[in-house]
C-alpha cells in the first residue's frame, strides 16, 4: 500500500442494511470490502429505532448509528434531522480523525457529515444514487406540485455536493444527469460493482417446466412492475410463463390485486423478502430477468442477472441501456409499453439457443463491474482527495506566513 495511503474511511449513509435498496446495498459492499483491504473503515448511517449504537466487527467496519425517526411515507425508510445528529458526528469525527469521508447521498446524515468534515479539513468524496423520482412516488402529488418538487429536490442536492471534492455517480448517464442539473465540478463514473462469483451458479429449475420470467426488487411506483403484470397475459399462449417477483414495497397489494384482475393470479409468485441464497436461487432457475423501472441510476439487480447468465428484456430509461446491448445481452422496449413488452420477452422465451448466447454475452458485458476494480478506483479517489486537501492547506498556511512580507509591513 502507498505511502500515506489514507487508511481511515468515514463512510455517510442514509440507508444501510437491514434497510433493503441499491443504495444501502452499495454501501454495505463499499464498507465490508474497504475493510477487508486492511481500511479502518466506520459508516454512520440511521439507527434502526429511536436510540443510536455503536457496533465493532472483528476485520469489518466500525458502525456508528445515529438517532432517527420513522416517516409516514414509508414504512422502514428513517431520517436523521441535521440540528439533532451534529453535535454527534463533529464527536465521531474528532475521535476517529479520519482521512477521507465519503458520503453516499445529500440528505441528513450526509449533509452534516460534509459540514463537519469541512469544518475538520477533512477531505469529502460523495456518490449520487439519488433521483427525485425515487421518493416522489410515496407522496401522492398532483403534476405541477410533483414538478415543483423534483426541482427544489435537484436544487438542494446540487448546493451540498458543490461542497465534496470529487463526486461519482454509477453510470455516465448518471453523471450526465448531475451535469443537466447544473452540478459542476469534479464527477466521475463509477460502477457500483458487484462480487460477481456470488452469482455463477448453474442454471437451476423450479419443480415444472414452466418458462420463468425474474423481476428482483422493490415493490414500488417507479419500478412499474405492473407493466410486467400486463405483459404476462400478451405473451403467447404456446409458451407456458411464470413470473416470479422477489421483492416487497409499497404497491405489493396493488400488485396482487392487479393480478387477479388480470386472471394471472395463478402465473405470479410474490415470494416478497427473501434470504440471500434464495434470490441466488431465483436468478439461477429464471430464464429472462425484467427490469420495467424508469428511475435506474445503474441496477444492481440487472447487473446481477446479468452475471448469473440471464438475457435482460428492460425499459429503455436512464441506465439500463448501459447494460442491455439490444440483440446481444436481451432487448429494450419503450418504458410502459406492455405490448412491446410482451413482444420482447416471447422473442427471447420462444428460442432456447437465444437464450443461450444472450446468457453469455450477458456474463461478458457485466464482468467491468467486479466490486474489486470498484475498490481499486475509490482507493484512488480518496489518495487524490487527501492529497489535494493537503495541497490546499500546505498554501493556505503559505499565504498565511507570507502576508506580512506582502502588506509591506
Amino acid at each position: 500500500m502507498p505511502s500515506g495511503f489514507p487508511r481511515r474511511i468515514v463512510i455517510g449513509a442514509d440507508t444501510y442494511p437491514p434497510d433493503v435498496n441499491g443504495a444501502a446495498n452499495f454501501a454495505y459492499r463499499l464498507a465490508t470490502g474497504l475493510a477487508g483491504r486492511g481500511h479502518d473503515v466506520h459508516v454512520v448511517c440511521p439507527a434502526a429505532r429511536d436510540a443510536g449504537s455503536e457496533r465493532v466487527t472483528p476485520g469489518g467496519p466500525t458502525v456508528h448509528r445515529l438517532v432517527s425517526y420513522g416517516t409516514p411515507f414509508h414504512p422502514t425508510f428513517r431520517v436523521c434531522v441535521p440540528w439533532r445528529i451534529r453535535g454527534e458526528v463533529a464527536r465521531l469525527l474528532s475521535r476517529i480523525a479520519p482521512d477521507v469521508v465519503h458520503v453516499q447521498s445529500h440528505f441528513g446524515v450526509g449533509r452534516t457529515l460534509i459540514a463537519a468534515a469541512r469544518r475538520a479539513g477533512v477531505p469529502v468524496v460523495a456518490t449520487n444514487h439519488f433521483m427525485p423520482e425515487n421518493l416522489i412516488g410515496y407522496v401522492p402529488l398532483p403534476g405541477r406540485l410533483a414538478a415543483a418538487a423534483c426541482r427544489l429536490a435537484w436544487r438542494d442536492c446540487r448546493r451540498v455536493f458543490r461542497r465534496a471534492r470529487i463526486v461519482t455517480a454509477p453510470t455516465p448517464r448518471a453523471v450526465r444527469l448531475l451535469r443537466e442539473q447544473g452540478l459542476d465540478g469534479t464527477i466521475l463514473p463509477v460502477s457500483c460493482g458487484l462480487d460477481l462469483r456470488r452469482f455463477a451458479q448453474h442454471p437451476g429449475r423450479g419443480a415444472d417446466e414452466r418458462l420463468r420470467v425474474l423481476f428482483v426488487g422493490r415493490l414500488d411506483a417507479e419500478k412499474n412492475v405492473d407493466v410486467l403484470l400486463r405483459a404476462l397475459p400478451l405473451l403467447p399462449a404456446r409458451l407456458p410463463v411464470t413470473v416470479e417477483i422477489v421483492g416487497d414495497g409499497s404497491r405489493r397489494g396493488e400488485l396482487e390485486g392487479l393480478a387477479r384482475t388480470l386472471g394471472v393470479a395463478d402465473r405470479v409468485v410474490f415470494h416478497g423478502l427473501v434470504g440471500d441464497q434464495e434470490v441466488l436461487d431465483a436468478y439461477a432457475r429464471c430464464d429472462v430477468f425484467c427490469m420495467p423501472g424508469t428511475a435506474e441510476l445503474q441496477s444492481l439487480a440487472t447487473m446481477e442477472a446479468m452475471a448469473a447468465g440471464k438475457p435482460v428484456v428492460a425499459a429503455d430509461a436512464m441506465a439500463l441501456p448501459h447494460l442491455v446491448h439490444p440483440g446481444r445481452n436481451g432487448l429494450l422496449f419503450p418504458p410502459g409499453d406492455a405490448p412491446a413488452l410482451a413482444a420482447a420477452l416471447g422473442s427471447i422465451l420462444g428460442d432456447p439457443a437465444v437464450r443461450a448466447e444472450m446468457g453469455d454475452a450477458s456474463r461478458e458485458i457485466v464482468a467491468r463491474h467486479d466490486i474489486a476494480a470498484t475498490l481499486d478506483t475509490f482507493e484512488s479517489l480518496y489518495q487524490e482527495a487527501a492529497e489535494a486537501s493537503r495541497r490546499l492547506s500546505t498554501a493556505r498556511r503559505g499565504d498565511r506566513y507570507e502576508h506580512p512580507a506582502h502588506s509591506g509591513r
